[in-house]
């Protein structure tokens, strides 16, 4: 199978990456061996995730991050059918507790791949930024909340929650790879900030993954 184009954001990785249409950089053996965490406490190589086929990887915020919610709710609308027709798996890291995974999978409706980085280690690892980065990003087509009532609904997820804590570090920043098979990077972003997610559909497109309607209006009837 052709290797996947790979678009890099403004902010590069460490080490210097390749560009064109059949581009890819190696990841790191010590990266690929990095345990993540699944929703059980069992550790896994990183590199096991995607050492059979291609993988989207989207490290998130933290998991009371609204923003984060909100994205997460639009890649559960993945039907799990466009992915196998592709041959490419869906994985989304956190960086919390692995205690929390199970209650964020019930409130975002995820039930693709979950892992987390509690020690954030591999988000390090690949250069994933800390802190906000002022930067315009765009109307996001994944985030409904405003700041405001965002905010306060994750507020209230963390004093309400059985552990009373912000389930990862608030300033760490995320970003989406596209990795596989093996220990083969064809994309990566990073992100700039909590807005500067990629749209989905543009992740999809690169690994030849169907588009998805995410858009949750109500149907109009004509009478």
């Amino acid at each position: 199978m052709a290797p996947v184009t790979r678009q890099v954001s403004g902010h590069a990785a460490p080490a210097p990456v390749p560009s064109g249409p059949a581009s890819w950089q190696p990841l790191a053996a010590a990266v690929a061996e990095l345990p993540v965490l699944d929703a059980s406490g069992r550790p896994v190589p990183f590199g096991e995730l995607f050492r059979e086929r291609r993988a989207i990887v989207v490290f998130v915020r933290h998991f009371l991050c609204y923003i984060c919610k909100e994205y997460v709710e639009d890649l559960a609308k993945i039907p799990k059918s466009f992915l196998q027709e592709a041959n490419v798996t869906l994985i989304v890291i956190g960086q919390s507790s692995y205690h929390h995974i199970e209650p964020f999978c019930k409130l975002t409706g995820y039930s693709h791949e979950i892992y987390v980085d509690p020690e954030r280690e591999i988000y390090k690892r690949l250069g994933m930024k800390r802190g906000e980065e002022i930067a315009s990003s765009g109307q996001s087509p994944h985030v409904k909340s405003n700041i405001l009532s965002g905010s306060i609904r994750s507020l209230w997820r963390a004093v309400t929650g059985p552990l009373f804590d912000f389930q990862g570090d608030p300033a760490q920043q995320g970003g989406t790879l596209i990795l596989g098979p093996g220990n083969n990077i064809h994309f990566i972003h990073h992100d700039r900030n909590r807005l500067d997610h990629k749209p989905i559909n543009s992740v999809l497109q690169l690994v030849g993954v169907q588009h998805v309607d995410f858009t949750s209006r109500p149907s109009v009837i004509h009478v």
